[in-house]
């Protein structure tokens, strides 16, 4: 298993990838749901339960692709470890329940060892092929074997508070693995292949809102209101400008930065990205629930639910490009669309409004975006 090329022409996205991100979002949409299900009932704690989830699906992701950048060999031992990853992932997704009720699931920490230590065993692999990198190698080895020793003695906790403590001071432990190992020496990656990798995935968690906008449409024709129709507009023009926002810069340049500290800030930033994108189609079904009488929380809980992740997307993406940038100007635009969505859910309209009113916001960012870059749009008659 040797380093890739870290200039390879026409490197992308390769089809274990792409079934790989598929199995993934598995997770993610049962995170999703659950959350879906505890702001319906306005309960705000599950947001609690869906950042853990989270952060446990998207690190295990984030590590792989990351790693597959760098030394992706596409052997039969790789494709077998890829496998059990994916296997892993699926372990993570039917312990989600158990992990919004109390906080622990067996079956969720199985899982996720299951992916880590294959993870464990791509970088023994990559240590005996990549001599130049085999202490770096042996060091991720080495950190996450030790820290899924912590994650099943966790399973000793208990109490509310204790699990939740221990769980996040497992996540800062699996966070310090990379910063540990990469001052041995830097591991490649491929800009490119990067910023596709990252592309695909936040296309495929807004298939979470597109789920959302579809349930709304089949009540909207089955018993129309005005209601009804009013969220299903703006829920489409949410997912619609989501999509144009991130796509609108070549994440590509951004990866392509000599400054580490942007790179970092890039990569990581994206956990909030994805998280917020996942949130926004809970809390939009959530809302149809709402406006279909099917919940217990309020428009303006709904509203809030689905303001906070999208003003969240706005700002960081603005954040990333900003810090490559260098100026803070970028963030203004954002700073102001984050500023409405979340203003809108507290003016006491009705639910269906206020999802309007969210998605013109964010087409009202599209549009300002596109009148200040002038060519920005490919040429189609070209």
């Amino acid at each position: 298993m040797r380093a890739r090329d870290i200039d390879e022409e026409h490197r992308a996205a390769t089809p274990l990838e792409l079934f790989f991100d598929l199995v993934f979002v598995v997770a993610i949409a049962a995170g999703a749901r659950e959350l879906h299900h505890g702001l319906a009932e306005g309960h705000l704690d599950a947001v609690l339960g869906f950042t853990m989830v989270f952060l446990a699906t998207w690190w295990a992701w984030m590590n792989f692709t990351w790693f597959a950048s760098a030394y992706d060999c596409d052997d039969v031992v790789y494709r077998v470890l890829t496998f059990l990853i994916m296997t892993g992932s699926l372990g993570v997704a039917a312990g989600v329940h158990d992990m919004f009720v109390d906080g622990q699931s067996t079956i969720l920490v199985g899982g996720y060892c299951l992916m880590r230590l294959a993870m464990v065993a791509l970088w023994l692999r990559a240590a005996a092929g990549h001599p130049e990198r085999r202490r770096t190698c042996l060091t991720y080895a080495a950190g996450i074997t030790l820290v899924q020793a912590y994650w099943v003695a966790r399973l000793l906790v208990s109490g509310e508070e204790a699990v939740v403590a221990t769980f996040f001071l497992g996540m800062a432990l699996e966070l310090l693995v990379p910063w540990v190992a990469e001052r041995n020496g830097r591991t490649p990656f491929h800009p490119h292949h990067i910023a596709e990798r990252y592309g695909l995935f936040t296309i495929i968690v807004l298939g979470e809102v597109i789920l959302s906008i579809v349930i709304a449409l089949e009540g909207a024709f089955r018993h129309p209101t005005g209601d009804l129709v009013m969220l299903v507009l703006g829920a489409l023009l949410v997912v619609l400008s989501m999509w144009w926002l991130y796509f609108k810069r070549d994440h590509a340049d951004l990866f392509h930065s000599s400054r580490q500290r942007v790179i970092f800030l890039i990569g990581y930033g994206h956990l909030f990205v994805f998280a917020s994108v996942a949130a926004a189609g809970a809390a939009l079904a959530a809302a149809v629930d709402v406006v279909t009488h099917h919940a217990h929380a309020s428009p303006q809980f709904a509203g809030l639910a689905l303001g906070v992740p999208v003003a969240a997307y706005c700002v960081v993406l603005a954040g990333m490009h900003a810090a490559d940038d260098g100026s803070a100007l970028t963030m203004v635009p954002a700073a102001l669309t984050g500023l409405v969505v979340l203003v809108v859910p507290l003016l006491g309209l009705s639910m269906g409004l206020t999802v309007l009113l969210v998605g013109l916001a964010l087409a009202a960012a599209v549009v300002q975006h596109v009148l200040s870059v002038p060519g920005d749009l490919p040429d189609a008659t070209a």
